[in-house]
């Protein structure tokens, strides 16, 4: 009998286990979905795109519409699981390197429109999610030519990315910069010199031209200054809904088909960030 109960009891706990491990596994898969197709919005780049610009879903995260512009030609890549066209062959490890580094397991360098210098941020706990959502996609075989540069590339985007904790969602300040970071907000809402470099100087002010099959969108100023006249239910708004005050549809590349899944707690952090940034005047009005 008492050999009986010890395996009943090593079945339990190892179902127990199994259950546990299952359960951390879908909560994982959970919050990537969360920040894959909310703030980070992988897919507004990553998937395909009609010759209007609208997002063609139903191919998944397969290799998105070309970027033509002066510094570069670029394909975004094939991000699904299978194994031939996308990233199925690829470890965690690789992938992790690939989003927060910027460098492909064979070495070579991954290029703009990539903002890996803001993904540089992420933290650990929330790159494992998003790998895990990506993993969970349906595959999707589909070839993407690699993009070319008309500008010099860096050797590297800096050392190694090591540990990265996320900071607490209780101070709201530090949460909503470590959202707009991962969300690359700044990536389009900040001038670029003639090298195609962010001027950091006037972060947020905006002012940068958008080329696509949308036309030319030009990106607004996120400071006090651009937002003086907003209150927080519009800005929101506009983050989720694409619309300005007025109703009026803004145009894409803006994400808001991924940012109207941002939770009301993010959205406001989000928004004290933006509020605290050095205003700027250099962006045009609207």
């Amino acid at each position: 009998p008492m050999h009986w109960l010890s395996k009943f009891t090593w079945s339990v706990v190892l179902i127990s286990c199994v259950g546990a491990a299952s359960a951390q596994k879908s909560a994982l898969v959970a919050r990537g979905k969360y920040l894959a197709e909310g703030v980070v919005a992988c897919g507004n780049c990553h998937t395909p795109r009609d010759d209007k610009g609208q997002l063609q879903r139903d191919k998944g995260l397969s290799g998105g519409l070309l970027l033509d512009i002066a510094p570069f030609k670029a394909y975004p890549a094939n991000i699904t699981p299978d194994a031939d066209t996308g990233i199925g062959k690829w470890t965690d490890a690789q992938l992790a390197k690939a989003i927060r580094e910027g460098v492909r397991p064979d070495k070579s360098l991954i290029g703009p429109p990539m903002p890996i210098e803001y993904y540089r941020h992420l933290a650990d706990d929330d790159l494992a999610a998003i790998i895990a959502y990506l993993r969970a996609q349906p595959a999707v075989r589909n070839a993407v030519p690699r993009s070319t540069y008309r500008i010099p590339l860096p050797p590297s985007y800096g050392p190694p990315v090591g540990k990265v904790k996320a900071p607490s969602p209780r101070d709201k300040l530090k949460y909503g910069k470590y959202l707009a970071d991962i969300g690359h907000c700044m990536e389009c809402h900040t001038p670029r010199n003639e090298k195609g470099e962010l001027v950091l100087a006037q972060l947020g002010a905006g002012g940068q031209a958008i080329e696509g099959p949308w036309g030319t969108t030009v990106s607004r100023n996120l400071t006090p200054t651009g937002l003086k006249d907003w209150t927080d239910a519009q800005i929101a708004r506009a983050i989720r809904d694409g619309v300005d005050r007025n109703g009026q549809p803004y145009r894409p590349p803006m994400a808001y088909t991924f940012y109207k899944n941002i939770n009301d707690a993010d959205m406001s952090a989000l928004i004290a960030y933006l509020r605290s940034l050095k205003p700027q005047t250099q962006a045009p009005k609207s």
